[in-house]
């Protein structure tokens, strides 16, 4: 009968949090947030679950955001950042008009 793997302790589950939360900066926040911001700006932009007061706030927030990452992240990235801004600002104009 092989061993079943032990369940860890809450202390090696905290030691283990601990270490991962050391290695996090603030750039990989923000930057996750910029990217839950884009997905959610498109998200309220579709015609499934169109919000256009929350896809604004989305927009708003990538703005805010974005400037605070350059220097933080490769240039393409924050290239990347900006292009989505301006997509989702298309976007935006678009189904505003609709």
């Amino acid at each position: 009968m092989a061993d079943e793997p032990k369940e860890p302790t809450e202390e090696e589950l905290v030691a283990e949090l601990e270490e991962e939360l050391r290695k996090l900066t603030p750039s990989d926040i923000l930057l996750q947030t910029a990217m839950t911001l884009s997905s959610l700006g498109f998200r309220k932009l579709s015609e499934d679950d169109r919000d256009l007061a929350q896809a604004r706030v989305a927009i708003e927030g990538l703005k805010a955001i974005v400037p605070v990452l350059e220097g933080s992240v490769p240039e393409q990235t924050a290239r990347d950042l900006q292009q989505v801004i301006a997509n989702l600002q298309l976007a935006y104009a678009q189904a505003a008009a609709a």
